[in-house]
């Protein structure tokens, strides 16, 4: 038999039931969206690298959800910092971009010309810079290709 839990409407607000403790208490929500957020990854990624290994590194010690609150809020008021500087210095670029991704079912190959754009502004004016991670050290980014050529595997 199927237990019971509390209905949740996407219209309503979730509301975490245990208090924060700790470092500084509450922290806001990026309010962004998730294609704002892929446009953004590899940036984020980059700029918060630090926190987001100390909290990858909290969660391996301890899987309570409980105990890695204060890396938790560490890596989404650097994900703020950049968000805001991202629409500071590039917003033109950063909204083409994520709107690309919006309506092509956030497929990044489409959307190559605006984040070419995109990430050439993102280095100019806050010098990061998109690596994919995994990516042959040397070899152009896939994102960098002017004619990007699928290959297959080679037999």
């Amino acid at each position: 038999m199927a237990s019971h839990r509390e209905v949740r409407f996407p219209s309503t607000p979730y509301v975490e039931p245990s208090p924060l403790s700790g470092e500084a208490g509450n922290v806001e929500e990026l309010g962004v969206t998730s294609a704002p957020l892929k446009s953004a990854s590899f940036f984020l990624g980059e700029h918060c690298q630090k926190y987001n290994e100390d909290f990858m590194l909290c969660k391996n010690e301890d899987r309570n959800p409980a105990h890695c609150l204060k890396e938790g809020r560490r890596v989404t008021r650097c994900a703020q910092d950049l968000i805001k500087k991202l629409g500071e210095s590039c917003g033109k670029e950063w909204e083409n971009h994520w709107q690309c991704l919006e309506m092509n079912n956030q497929e990044f190959y489409p959307c190559r010309k605006p984040e070419r754009t995109l990430n050439q502004c993102v280095f100019d004016k806050l010098k990061l810079a998109k690596k994919i991670p995994g990516s042959p050290e040397g070899a152009p980014q896939v994102h960098e290709k002017k004619k990007p050529v699928f290959r297959g595997p080679q037999t």
